[in-house]
Order: structure tokens, then sequence, then C-alpha cells
């Protein structure tokens, strides 16, 4: 069988005729043979073998290596590249190397293949989110991840973790770019907003703590790549962190004062009421804002003075409740079946607005820098002010290992109350109102 008769030469004698529609010619690879070569024809060198070039219907002409796999005697198809940004010496050097690595026990298509359908960080990112929300990814205290936390995790990796290293395939990821990513986030290279909630932008903020946070997850997510086996290591083991940054911030006398008088404007602005109330109430006891949003009517009882919060960051926790911040839960308004202290504007959810009130409160009360973090880390510092000892303001606030649990089932002891009292008196009067109503529960004396 010829090639067609459009050739400008003839082609040696020796070919094979496959047993598909094409054809097979046996000759040195060389320039003049690719120019000549027809379409569905392909012609296997005889200078190396298992070198070949191949054109099909169209124009384009490509190298390959067919060689059998050590391993098990099968024949596989290496492809090197098109002729043109190849030349055929250029493919065939190529093809020698391929065919060294053949006779070390190489398998260079299986190899290209095992590369392409690696999979990519992004992949990962996907399965890793996939797991948490079906419960599968443990936190620290071996529960599944909350919520919350999920939707943390996935605006990390949606403006960190995504945009470095989404692309690259997880098995190629190396503690250096590991190293590269964090010092990225630190220098505030990924740092932006998008619209997250259904009313809400997030803001994705770098710095180091943020990088931080960020590394720990990707710890988190490799090892979760480690027990799928799609690697043998976690890349950031033994990854130098930024050291903690030390968060002192806390309100002075002055701004005490200057918080009470946006709060009154807050509610001649008629901002929503349950985000002034909910302010206030972190000052008054030291939550974290995702207990006090969270907190149910179901979970506090006025008469004890106490608020026992099933899920916390720390565990199921009982708060012992001042006099003020019982007069506050008193003084508002129970909305129709809505079991939530603090209602959204919208909706039977948590609010999830707080953050952008409390930004605007905060800013109208003239102070910068202040954050309900702030108030928490205040309301803690005025107790050692008071000079409460480090286990009493745990107890008050939540601390990890200082929750009021199994000793208090019920309700909170006197020492605890008045330790409550006496600090949200301090912080009521230093706020420039009243303080009569946050009396102090008296000891008893010890009986003997």
């Amino acid at each position: 069988m010829a090639l067609q008769r459009s050739c400008s030469f003839m082609l040696p004698h020796r070919y094979l005729a496959s047993k598909s529609p094409m054809t097979v010619i046996r000759t040195k690879i060389g320039m003049k043979v690719l120019k000549a070569l027809g379409p569905d024809t392909e012609v296997l060198d005889t200078a190396l073998t298992g070198f070949r070039a191949r054109r099909q219907s169209g124009a384009a002409i490509t190298f390959a290596l067919v060689y059998r796999r050590r391993s098990d005697g099968k024949q596989r198809r290496a492809t090197i590249g098109r002729w043109g940004p190849l030349t055929a010496d250029q493919a065939r050097q190529e093809a020698q190397r391929l065919a060294g690595i053949v006779a070390l026990g190489g398998d260079p298509a299986g190899d290209r293949r095992d590369e392409r359908d690696a999979p990519t960080m992004h992949e990962l990112f996907v399965a890793y989110l996939a797991a948490a929300k079906a419960g599968r990814i443990l936190g620290r205290r071996g529960t599944p991840k909350k919520a919350v936390t999920q939707y943390q995790d996935a605006n990390a990796i949606r403006a960190h973790l995504g945009p470095l290293l989404g692309d690259r395939k997880v098995r190629d990821v190396t503690r250096s770019d590991v190293e590269a990513t964090m010092h990225a986030i630190a220098a505030g290279k990924t740092a932006r907003s998008f619209k997250g909630k259904a009313r809400g932008v997030s803001r994705i903020a770098g710095g180091k703590g943020a990088a931080t946070r960020t590394v720990g997850l990707l710890g988190s997510i490799f090892s979760f790549a480690v027990s799928r086996g799609l690697r043998d290591d976690n890349p950031v083991s033994r990854i130098r962190k930024f050291a903690g940054v030390q968060r002192d911030r806390r309100l002075s006398n002055e701004e005490f004062a200057a918080l009470a008088t946006g709060l009154k404007r807050a509610f001649e602005n008629e901002t929503w009421p349950p985000a002034i109330n909910a302010l206030r109430f972190l000052a008054l006891t030291g939550w974290r804002s995702g207990e006090a949003l969270g907190l149910r009517w179901s979970q506090v009882d006025l008469v004890t003075r106490t608020a026992r919060l099933d899920d916390t960051k720390t565990g199921k926790s009982m708060r012992p409740l001042s006099h003020a911040a019982s007069d506050l839960l008193r003084s508002l308004p129970r909305t129709g079946d809505n079991d939530l202290v603090f209602p959204a504007s919208r909706g039977g959810g948590v609010m999830g607005g707080f953050k952008k009130f409390a930004r605007q409160m905060i800013a109208d009360a003239g102070l910068t820098g202040v954050s309900p973090h702030v108030l928490r880390h205040t309301f803690a510092s005025v107790a050692a002010d008071l000079q409460y000892s480090e286990p009493t303001i745990g107890a008050l606030v939540g601390h990890r290992g200082r929750s009021v649990t199994s000793r208090y089932t019920h309700h909170a002891d006197a020492v605890l109350l008045q330790a409550a009292d006496q600090v949200a008196s301090r912080i009521v009067e230093l706020m420039g109102a009243s303080s009569a109503s946050a009396k102090v529960v008296e000891l008893r004396p010890a009986s003997g």
C-alpha cells in the first residue's frame, strides 16, 4: 500500500497494514518523511524501537513512544509532542530519555496520567468542607465542627487558600509553599471582601493573626488528605507560625463614658434595639459575642441568676448573671415564638448583622480599636483590678477549663454571683449610669 500520490517522493518499501484504517510505515523518521506524510498514517522509526510519528485526519503530526510496561507487559503510548514546535531529532532524543525510564521499570504514560488525574488543592478543599458538613471533621474537643466554624473555614479557603494554592496538586505542595502562603496572608496580599450571608458582606482580613489561623486550618486539611491516602505526610508539620498577638486593649474610664453615650445615640438613631442591648450585655458580662447572640430565654434563670449554655467554644458552661445583666434581661421584650434573647431584625435566626451594628455604634461613640472582644478583655481586666483570682475570672467569662460545669449543675454559688455583681457594678459606674440596681450578694458567714 502506497502513500498518497501527492507525496513528492516515494517512501521505502517496508510497511505494515494495521487492523485499523491507519496506514503504518516503517522507516527512519526525518523531515522529508514528515512533510510527505498523508492523513491516517503512522511512521515507525527504524532507528529507535517504539519511536513513531502519526498524522490523523488533520494536518498535525505528533510524536510518541510506544513501549511495553515491565510490570505487566501491557503496551503503553507516551505522547511526546507535535512536529513544528519539535524537530524529528528533538523528539527522538526525548523518546530515548523515556525509553531509559522504561528500561529502569518506569511507566512514563502512567506517570503522566497519574499527574493529570491527581487531585488539586481545590478538590481537596471541597472534599474537606463536605466532610466537615457531614460531621466527619472533629474539633479539639472531639466533636464535629460547628456551623459557624465551617462558615469561617469556607471563607478562609475562599479568600486565602484558594487563590494561593487552589491550582496546585495535593501531592506537590511543599513546606516551602506553606511558608510562602503564610507570609503572603500576613502581608495582606489576599485580604478581600465578598458577599457572604443573605444580608451582608464578609470581610476577610490579612495580617499575622489571620495567617496563623489559616495555616492551622491548612494543617487540618492536610491531615484529612493523609487520612484519605492522598499524601504520606503533612507539610504544615513543624512550620513556625507567628507568635500570638497579645490582645491587651481595654477601655479606659473615658472610653466607658463614650461607649455609654454611643449606645444612647444608637437608640436615638433607631438602631435595631436588640443589637444595642446585645452590645450592652457584652459589656456587663464579658461573654463571647456568639454566646450572647445565641442565648435563648429557655437557657436563662433570672431567679437563680444563671445562664446555662449547652454549646460554647469550651463546651457546656453555667454562667452567673449579675444584677445589672439580669435587670437588662428583664427589661427586654419577648417577640412571639422567637426564643432568642437578642433576635435578628428579620427571620428567626441568629442576628447576622450584629458585627455591622456594633462597628457603627462604636464608631458613633468616637472609639477606635474597639470590638466585642475588647469588651470581653475589659471585663476580665476590671475583674483583675478588683483583685479576683484567675479561676474566678475564668468562671465568669467561660475561659477554657474554667467554666462552671459539673460542680454547679443548677445554680452558681454566692462567690461567683458576688464577683459578677462587683465587676458589673464597676462597669455600670464607669459608664456613668446608676449602679444602685446592681446589688452585691453578701457572703454568708462560714458555718462552723
